[in-house]
C-alpha cells in the first residue's frame, strides 16, 4: 500500500463506550485472516486520560481486531519528544492515572493538582465545604518549572485557581502574585477540542472549553495573553507529523516497500498551523513529512455537521458559522472543508480503497 489511515475514535468508531455498528464491518476489511493489518493504521485520539496500552485493549475489544499500543496516538503522545522538560518538576492537570501517564512519557518529577492542593490547603477556597477547618502552615519545597495540561479536570475551580497561582508566582504557589513575571513559566497543552460526542444527543464540554476559561481568567487578571510553549492533539501539525512517523514505523516492520504518499484522516480535518510566534523546537526531533497529501474523510456519526457553513472570516461569528478551533490556530476555510464526506467509517474505508484502486 502507498497510503495509510489515521482514524479518529470518538464519533467515528465509538460514541462514549458504545461502538458504532459500521466500525466492526470496516475493520474486517482492513485485516487478513491472521488479524494482520493490510495497510498501515494509526488511531489518533484527543483523549489523554489513560495509557496507550489501555486504549489499545479497549479498541481491540470494541473492533474485534488485535491492536497494539504502537498503533495508538493519544493527544499527549508527542510529549515524548520534549525531553528538555522531562527532568524538570512539572505540574500536571487532567484525569486518570496522571502520574503513570507522565512517567510513561518521560517526566521524572510530575506533581498533580491534588497533591499541590494537599500541600497548600489554603489555596483552594471556592468550595466552602473543602476549606480547611484549622489554618495550618505546611512547609512544602516546591517549584513548578512548567505546566502540562493533559485534559479536562473534574473540579475546574480547583485546577483553574492552582494553575493561575503557579503561573503568577513563577512556580512558587502560596507566594504573592507578581504580574511583572512575563512571559510566565512554560505551558504545554494536549487536546484543544471545545466539545466532543458521547452518548448524549448534543456535544459535551471538552478540554478546549477548560482552556478557554484558563486563558480568559489569566488575561482578565494580568491584561496579557496566556502563552503556550506547545499545543498538541488534532488538528495541530505536530500531531499529524508524529502520526505519520508512527505509520512509517509500522511499514518498516512489514514487507511493504512503497513509500506512503497519501494519508487519509478519517473523522479528522487537515492539520492547522499554529501562530508564527510560537516555539517550534519540536520540529527538529521529527523526520520531515514525507507524504505528499493528507486527505480528510469526514463521517456523519460525530460532531461534524455537513450542513454547517464555514465562516468566510474568523470574526464573522454572528451571521456565519462559528470557528470552534483554538485561539492560537490560523483559520483557513479551505482546511476546514473536507476532501470527502461519507455516512460512516465503513463507507470511508470503501471510498479510500476505491480511490487507491486497492483490492485486499
Amino acid at each position: 500500500p502507498s497510503f495509510g489511515f489515521l482514524f479518529d475514535i470518538d464519533g467515528v468508531l465509538v460514541r462514549g463506550k458504545t461502538p458504532i455498528p459500521a466500525a466492526r464491518t470496516a475493520f474486517q476489511k482492513l485485516v487478513n485472516s491472521q488479524g494482520q493489518f493490510l495497510v498501515p493504521v494509526v488511531f489518533v485520539t484527543n483523549a489523554g486520560n489513560c495509557l496507550r496500552q489501555k486504549k489499545a485493549d479497549q479498541l481491540s475489544h470494541l473492533l474485534g481486531v488485535p491492536i497494539s499500543q504502537d498503533q495508538v496516538m493519544m493527544s499527549h503522545s508527542p510529549l515524548r519528544m520534549f525531553k528538555h522538560y522531562h527532568e524538570k518538576c512539572v505540574l500536571v492537570s487532567g484525569q486518570g492515572p496522571l502520574l503513570d501517564i507522565a512517567q510513561d512519557l518521560g517526566f521524572c518529577q510530575p506533581i498533580t493538582i491534588e497533591t499541590l492542593r494537599e500541600k497548600h490547603p489554603l489555596l483552594d477556597a471556592v468550595d466552602h465545604d473543602r476549606r480547611p477547618n484549622v489554618l495550618v502552615s505546611v512547609y512544602f519545597c516546591f517549584k513548578a518549572l512548567s505546566v502540562v495540561l493533559f485534559g479536562e479536570p473534574v473540579r475546574w475551580e480547583t485546577s483553574l485557581q492552582l494553575i493561575i497561582d503557579v503561573l503568577l508566582t513563577s512556580g512558587y504557589p502560596g507566594n504573592p502574585y507578581h504580574h511583572e513575571n512575563y512571559p510566565h513559566i512554560p505551558v504545554l497543552a494536549c487536546n484543544m477540542d471545545l466539545m466532543w460526542v458521547a452518548e448524549a444527543q448534543s456535544p459535551r464540554f471538552g478540554h478546549g472549553t477548560f482552556m478557554v476559561c484558563l486563558e480568559n481568567i489569566y488575561k482578565k487578571i494580568t491584561g496579557r495573553e496566556l502563552k503556550y510553549e506547545a499545543l498538541m492533539g488534532k488538528p495541530s501539525r505536530l500531531t499529524y507529523q508524529y502520526a505519520e512517523q508512527l505509520l512509517r514505523a509500522q511499514a518498516l516492520h512489514r514487507p511493504w516497500h512503497q513509500p506512503i504518499h497519501t494519508l487519509y484522516a478519517v473523522g479528522g480535518s487537515a492539520a492547522l498551523s499554529q501562530d508564527d510566534d510560537m516555539d517550534h523546537g519540536w520540529e527538529n526531533q521529527l523526520a520531515p513529512a514525507a507524504a505528499a497529501h493528507c486527505r480528510s474523510v469526514l463521517v456523519c456519526t460525530g460532531v461534524y455537521n455537513p450542513h454547517t457553513d464555514v465562516p468566510l472570516e474568523t470574526r464573522d461569528s454572528i451571521t456565519e458559522a462559528v470557528f470552534h478551533g483554538h485561539r492560537d490556530f490560523r483559520f483557513d476555510p479551505g482546511l476546514v472543508e473536507p476532501d470527502h464526506i461519507v455516512s460512516d467509517v465503513d463507507a470511508a474505508v470503501d471510498l479510500v480503497f476505491q480511490l487507491e484502486n486497492f483490492a485486499p
